[in-house]
């Protein structure tokens, strides 16, 4: 019996609940998880953004989750060509990704390849983008409400 190998990529930036879920769902359908922790200069050429925790933060965070079986700072903008390097049997997505443009073009180019992409419910009460926007109110000093 083969065993299956599984890629959870992300930021990983303020870590919180949702990133926790995606990475505990994937291990729940894998043998081996492989957790893609995406690289400053990936985040600033793909999303403008700017991470407030270091790659190497990041990594160290992520690599002491207990269903994380490895670490693997992905710094490759083309999801194939660190398919190449990693060899990963299925990749997993939160499913704000099903059915858009991006997501789509993504299953293509794997089944081409035999990967299958799994698809996660989104954690909706939490995201990094509501985090990052709370930190920067506060930096703005902004008086944030209680419960966000």
């Amino acid at each position: 019996m083969s065993r299956v190998v599984g890629y959870a990529a992300g930021a990983f930036d303020l870590f919180h609940i949702g990133h926790l879920n995606i990475l505990k769902h994937a291990k729940a359908n894998c043998d081996h998880l492989i957790a893609g922790v995406v690289s400053d200069e990936m985040l600033m050429q793909n999303k403008g953004i700017t991470p407030v925790i270091t790659l190497a933060e990041r990594m160290e965070i992520v690599r002491h989750i207990d269903f994380v079986d490895q670490v693997h700072a992905e710094t490759l903008s083309d999801k194939l060509d660190t398919w190449e390097e990693l060899r990963f049997d299925v990749f997993f997505k939160g499913d704000d990704w099903r059915g858009t443009e991006k997501g789509e073009r993504l299953e293509r180019e794997f089944a081409k390849v035999g990967v299958e992409v799994v698809y996660f419910p989104y954690t909706m009460s939490t995201s990094s983008t509501r985090l990052r926007g709370a930190l920067d109110a506060l930096s703005a000093g902004a008086r944030i409400p209680a419960g966000r």
